[in-house]
């Protein structure tokens, strides 16, 4: 039996498990542990030291689902992929990917399909805070804390980027933290909620903007908890606004309906419409 001590991500599996691959060590024969756990019992002597032995290649499809469900939390996500990986090359199931009642493939998909949602959340949910501007470049510093379910910060952290890619910004999270300049992401450890900015100006902004958006004609109580969980209210400086708009959304839509109809304002002028209008009145019926 191998013992193999990890860091809990995906780049760290991956050096182990192509390692392991080229050695042709059979699954059963590893024990994949998280550094600090159960440090005790087996020798960090014992592990896979990396090489650079070829090893067999496999599709980009199972590097994605390996990346993802790395993310999880779950302490058998190691074996499970390494599994995966050998019965992939070694085990000549070239096809296994395709073959969703397989437990191993119907495990690791269930992982991701996890991940896969609270990235969405994180996306969704995080709220930056301005906390200053840099002296020397001029531009506006932004801190966000987040409390997702997995260690997802280098999941999103791309999204992140390209969408705010003109402030500078740090993403705080009990698991890790992103940072980016302007030019680089940069990943520390993860940090306690103190470590936050507390409130200002643009958390009002956020209600004021919630507030004007709320229709309470198409309120639906549940399918709003379902997209945007409760758990996750603490961290919204919106979320405070959410039972008063409720407990007031049947006078408002009572009022609403009392009021008269406004009359339609007339269509801006728009000279490109304007022409095609022309164009059409222009053109003689078709015999």
């Amino acid at each position: 039996m191998r013992s193999v001590f990890i860091e809990p991500s995906f780049e760290a599996w991956r050096q182990q498990a192509r390692a392991l691959l080229a050695a042709a060590v059979p699954p059963e024969e590893v024990l994949w542990s998280e550094q600090g756990e159960q440090a005790a019992l087996f020798p960090a002597s014992e592990a896979v030291a990396p090489h650079a032995v070829p090893v067999a290649k496999v599709s980009a499809a199972f590097l994605a689902i390996a990346r993802t469900a790395a993310a999880h939390t779950a302490p058998q996500r190691w074996a499970t992929l390494y599994r995966l990986l050998w019965r992939l090359t070694h085990g000549g199931e070239r096809h296994l990917l395709s073959i969703p009642t397989d437990r191993d493939v119907r495990t690791v998909q269930e992982w991701c399909k996890a991940v896969r949602r609270g990235v969405h959340k994180m996306r969704a949910f995080v709220r930056f805070r301005l906390v200053g501007t840099d002296d020397a470049t001029g531009r506006e510093q932004f801190v966000a804390w987040f409390e997702p379910d997995y260690p997802l910060v280098r999941l999103v952290a791309p999204f992140f980027q390209q969408r705010f890619a003109g402030m500078d910004w740090s993403i705080l999270t009990p698991h890790e933290c992103v940072h980016w300049d302007g030019a680089t992401l940069h990943f520390t450890p993860g940090v306690p909620r103190s470590a936050a900015a507390d409130e200002d100006a643009l958390d009002e902004l956020w209600r004021t903007y919630f507030r004007s958006i709320f229709n309470p004609a198409r309120l639906k109580v549940k399918a709003m908890h379902a997209a945007m969980p409760k758990k996750y209210w603490k961290n919204l400086p919106e979320a405070e606004l959410i039972p008063e708009l409720i407990a007031g959304s049947e006078q408002r839509v009572a009022r609403m309906l009392m009021s008269e109809a406004r009359p339609a304002k007339p269509a801006a002028g728009n000279p490109y419409l304007d022409r095609l209008r022309h164009m059409n009145d222009s053109e003689e019926p078709a015999e």
